[in-house]
C-alpha cells in the first residue's frame, strides 16, 4: 500500500520536473510541446555531441507541427495511422541528418511523446 504521504512527495517532485522543463523551454526558446520532443531527441547524449543543440530544436519545432497537423482522433489505436506517423518521424530525422543508429529509439520516444500529448491537442 502507498501511503499518502508518498504519493504527495510524487507528485511534489512532479511539479517540480514540470517547472524545471518550462523553464528550461523558456531559456532555449522552446514551447512545452516543443521541449517535450527536445528532450525525446537528446535522451541519448550521442545525439546532442553530434546534431548540435540548435540543430535538435529545429528538428523539435519541425516536428511538433507536423505530428500536431497530422494527428487523428483514433491514430494510437489503429496500427496503419501510427504506422504514417513513423514515416513522418523518420523522414524529418533523416531530413536534419540525425544518426541513424539511434533513429529507432528516438522514433519511438518522439511517439510515445505525441500520445501523451494528443489529448491536449484535441481539447
Amino acid at each position: 500500500a502507498v501511503s499518502t504521504v508518498e504519493i504527495l512527495q510524487e507528485l511534489i517532485n512532479l511539479a517540480r520536473d514540470i517547472r524545471e522543463a518550462r523553464l528550461r523551454g523558456e531559456a532555449e526558446g522552446l514551447s512545452l510541446d516543443e521541449i517535450a520532443f527536445y528532450d525525446a531527441l537528446a535522451e541519448n547524449q550521442s545525439a546532442i555531441e553530434v546534431m548540435g543543440n540548435d540543430k535538435l530544436k529545429v528538428i523539435a519545432h519541425e516536428l511538433l507541427t507536423s505530428l500536431r497537423g497530422s494527428i487523428t482522433v483514433d491514430w494510437s489505436h489503429r496500427e496503419n495511422a501510427r504506422a504514417r506517423m513513423r514515416i513522418l518521424v523518420k523522414r524529418i530525422l533523416r531530413k536534419y541528418g540525425y544518426p541513424p543508429d539511434l533513429q529507432d529509439a528516438a522514433v519511438q520516444t518522439v511517439l510515445a511523446q505525441a500520445e501523451a500529448l494528443s489529448a491536449q491537442w484535441a481539447a
